[in-house]
């Protein structure tokens, strides 16, 4: 038993009131929520809903338990959400190396667009005619 699934399909069934409702909003099916929800109080050795052939009830384990639940569930889609808005912008130090002529022309006007567009880059720009060696010099690493 998946314990996020089997948390998951318990809180939807709360939610819901209903096995079945609880599986058309998970898209599966209606055995699998029992299924889960059977082997959940089993793990817990506590039973959380009372089960009629009309009604789901949320016994009072199962309310504390379900409470916790949500609130875990939620705390799980704000990390993968703040660690999705961390990730879709570029950050970190970039050093580039280039000669004059590319910089003048080419790199410099495209500073401020490029700043714009990826402000958590630290830029370190190095203007040079020479040859460098991008190892030794820890260029762009």
């Amino acid at each position: 038993m998946d314990r996020f699934d089997a948390m998951q399909a318990f809180a939807r069934v709360v939610e819901t009131g209903s096995f079945t409702k609880a599986a058309e909003t998970l898209n599966i099916s209606r055995t699998s929520v029992t299924q889960l929800v059977q082997q959940l109080e089993a793990r817990l050795r506590v039973k959380l809903l009372n089960r009629t052939t009309r009604k789901v009830n949320v016994t009072a384990d199962g309310a504390v338990y379900c409470e916790r639940v949500l609130q875990l569930l939620a705390d799980l889609d704000d990390a993968e959400t703040s660690l999705s808005a961390a990730l879709a912008s570029p950050r970190g130090r970039l050093r580039v190396d280039v000669s004059s002529p590319f910089a003048s022309k080419i790199l410099i006007p495209a500073l401020p667009q490029f700043h714009a567009r990826y402000p958590d880059i630290e830029l370190h720009l190095g203007v040079s005619d020479r040859v460098v060696d991008l190892i030794d010099e820890n260029v762009d690493r």
